[in-house]
């Protein structure tokens, strides 16, 4: 029988099954969004929903790293974090430079394919985000998770925004515009799942080696 102190009983803890199921359906949901929204960013024109979709598959890769480590010591859960944060940095650094090229060389993407997708795109992330809210209190990896599913459900809202505004004014300054700041979004929640992560790694490095084997 269970002991219902133990770390695996308990909701929030890496070990939870809880935890571990909602991992693999929201990494199931994140790639099968990104398959479909990067065919459409890139049928439309739109550089938003290229930029929404490269996040699905960073968040995919995010859970996949996040179930790989779950269960084990804290500094690797703490590692883990410090990757996904930097993928997320990256992923953004990515998005600020597509963005500048379009400016220059973009043309107008299509409006309604965006809205459409982008639609699709908010209830997916939105499912994934409200599964994922009891986590949010874990250590910097879960806190890392949710970050993701709550950046993603923001950006899909101003996608849809972005497709009413591309519609209304015929420009692609709308698109570029959101583009711009789902960057910024990656870019603010890599470093913040970075800070935190390397906080958990200087409490580990200052704990004495039993209750880093313990943690």
């Amino acid at each position: 029988m269970a002991c219902p102190s133990c770390a695996a009983d308990k909701a929030g803890s890496p070990n939870d099954p809880r935890w571990r199921r909602a991992l693999w359906i929201a990494l199931a949901v994140n790639l099968a969004m990104f398959g479909g929204e990067m065919f459409a960013g890139l049928s439309a024109g739109s550089k938003a929903l290229q930029a929404d979709a490269l996040d699905f598959l960073g968040d995919s890769a995010n859970y996949a790293i996040s179930l790989g480590v779950a269960g084990l010591a804290l500094v690797w859960r703490a590692r883990a974090a410090l990757l996904k944060g930097a993928t997320l940095a990256v992923l953004g650094f990515y998005v600020i430079g597509a963005t500048l090229w379009a400016i220059w060389n973009g043309e107008r993407p299509q409006a309604e394919v965006m809205g459409a997708v982008g639609m699709l795109a908010l209830i997916a992330n939105a499912a994934v985000a409200i599964m994922l809210y009891r986590f949010r209190s874990g250590d910097a990896n879960m806190r890392s998770v949710w970050i993701c599913s709550r950046n993603d459900a923001i950006g899909n809202i101003a996608v849809v925004l972005a497709a009413a505004g591309v519609f209304g004014t015929g420009t692609a300054w709308p698109d570029l515009i959101v583009a711009a700041i789902l960057a910024g979004l990656g870019l603010s929640g890599g470093m913040h799942i970075m800070r935190a992560a390397q906080v958990e790694l200087r409490q580990v490095a200052a704990a004495p080696s039993h209750q880093t084997r313990h943690a």
